[in-house]
C-alpha cells in the first residue's frame, strides 16, 4: 500500500496543536483595512481553532500524517 499524499493546500492553511486541535489563520486581514475597527483587526491577528465537527475531515482526508 503506497503512502497517502497530503493535500498541499490544506497543509499550508492548517496546522495542529499539541493536543490535536486544528489551527488556522483568520480571514479578512488582507485589504480594505481602513473601514475595519482596530479591535476587529487586533482580534483577527490571532489564530483560530477549527470547530470539532470539521476536524476529522481535515485529519483523515487532507492531512493524513498530521
Amino acid at each position: 500500500m503506497p503512502k497517502m499524499k497530503t493535500k498541499k493546500s490544506a497543509s499550508k492553511r492548517f496546522s495542529f496543536t499539541g493536543t490535536g486541535k486544528v489551527k488556522y489563520k483568520k480571514q479578512n486581514l488582507r485589504h480594505i483595512l481602513t473601514k475595519k475597527s482596530a479591535k476587529r483587526k487586533r482580534n483577527l491577528r490571532h489564530a483560530g481553532i477549527l470547530s470539532a465537527d470539521n476536524v476529522p475531515t481535515i485529519k483523515k482526508q487532507m492531512m493524513p500524517y498530521g
